[in-house]
């Protein structure tokens, strides 16, 4: 075999072991083998990297959807510490201010209004002269009366000359003793009788000084029920008008002036039972009307009727009121702010933490940082947007202002933390594409 022959032989062989020569080892195998094992495993890592790639993020997701649901399943609520109130707490009642002195004025005597001087809103003095009476019959009357005096004055001074002279008849046997005792007799009759005209003429006199009528005190005249001509009947009417004034159909009017005091008033109020103890005379209160916006009138009150009203449940107080200025008018509506000392701390929390329940009035709080605490409350003075708490609740507590109605005892929450000024907000997102 030439040697051209057996190159051509292991280029068509190059697996096979080329026959020994001249004492030469065999061939080691080809490269290409190694490499293909190589490309295996790096296979056999890239797909179980895929497939660990794919998992991990799925478990991490289903382990964080699951914290998630634990931390959403907890509720979040907003706390606050109650306010404590005022040493000195102000109550708000209904009054109505009244006159401190209110009197009818009625006739004492019969006849026909003949004048009259004051009309209603006037302000007139103690004595001053409100109206005349004519009194015709009252006038012949008292002139009858005093000459039947004169006559009894007459027959007494006759009598009493009779007397004596009996008296001193008798001392000579000249007259019987019978006939001395019808003489004195006589004389003390007739001097009953002269008494008995006296006071008749007095009684005549007196109702015809009743023809003027004065005003019996200082005030003003909210009213006048009479007119000139008009029949005078005493003390059962004032005729059958009112100066012009709408008259009621159930009979005639039975005043003929009504007066009213009203440089001070009278405030009558109704202190709910469970501040009687605390309406003491001498407390403060002040007055607000409706016609004086932002204005209050000061008053104090004076004395109370010692005894709780059985029908309502509350204290009657009187609280008295300056009206110098004549500003305040008698039979209006008021509002009476009485100032009440407390003895017991009270508290103040909005109404939207209170729960309302078949157990009765209760608030939640947070205790030992997140477990719910329900407690009931006894409430005071409700102002409206707030209500103020007198037992049940103390300063350190943390209420839940705004508690769900699912909540109960001992449930856990968490405490949301309230946002401050001096909180940073939220970062400012860039534009889109970067800052140039």
């Amino acid at each position: 075999m030439t040697h051209q022959a057996a190159e051509d032989m292991v280029e068509k062989n190059p697996g096979k072991m080329q026959p020994h020569s001249g004492g030469r080892r065999p061939a080691s195998k080809d490269p290409g083998s190694k490499h293909g094992v190589l490309l295996a495993v790096l296979a056999v890592l890239i797909i179980a990297g895929i497939v660990v790639a794919g998992i991990v993020p799925r478990l991490r997701a289903k382990a964080a959807l699951r914290t998630a649901t634990n931390e959403l399943a907890v509720p979040t609520v907003a706390v606050i510490h109650p306010k404590r109130g005022a040493p000195q707490q102000e109550i708000v009642l209904p009054g109505n201010i009244q006159a401190f002195t209110d009197a009818p004025i009625y006739a004492r005597t019969n006849g026909y209004l003949k004048k009259w001087y004051a009309d209603i809103g006037a302000h007139v003095k103690e004595g001053q002269l409100l109206a005349e009476i004519e009194t015709p019959e009252v006038d012949q009357q008292l002139a009858q009366a005093r000459a039947d005096l004169n006559t009894a004055q007459a027959n007494f001074r006759l009598s009493e000359i009779t007397k004596n002279r009996y008296q001193e008849l008798k001392s000579t046997d000249s007259v019987s003793k019978q006939d001395v005792d019808n003489a004195v007799g006589a004389f003390e009759a007739q001097r009953a009788t002269v008494a008995s005209s006296q006071a008749n003429v007095k009684r005549l006199e007196q109702l015809q000084s009743f023809e003027k009528i004065y005003a019996p005190f200082d005030g003003v005249i909210t009213a006048r029920n009479t007119d000139v001509g008009r029949l005078i009947d005493s003390g059962a009417s004032g005729g059958s008008g009112n100066g012009g004034a709408p008259v009621s159909n159930t009979g005639s009017v039975r005043e003929l002036f009504h007066m009213a005091a009203t440089r001070t008033l009278r405030v009558y109020v109704n202190v709910p039972q469970q501040y009687s103890q605390a309406a003491k005379p001498g407390l403060t209160a002040d007055l607000t009307l409706a016609e004086f916006s932002g204005r209050r009138f000061q008053g104090k009150l004076v004395r109370t009727a010692n005894a709780i009203d059985l029908a309502s449940r509350t204290l009657l107080v009187e609280v008295d009121v300056d009206n110098s200025s004549g500003e305040l008018l008698p039979g209006a509506y008021t509002e009476v702010h009485l100032k009440l000392p407390t003895e017991v701390s009270t508290y103040i929390l909005p109404v939207s933490a209170l729960i309302f329940r078949s157990q009765g009035l209760q608030i939640a709080t947070v205790q030992d940082g997140n477990k719910i605490n329900l407690s009931s409350v006894t409430l005071g003075h409700d102002f409206g947007g707030e209500v103020e708490v007198v037992s049940g609740l103390n300063e350190q507590d943390q209420v839940v202002t705004n508690p769900p109605d699912s909540v109960v005892q001992g449930e856990a929450v968490r405490i949301a933390q309230p946002l401050t000024p001096s909180s940073p907000g939220p970062p400012a997102e860039k534009p889109a594409g970067g800052s140039r």
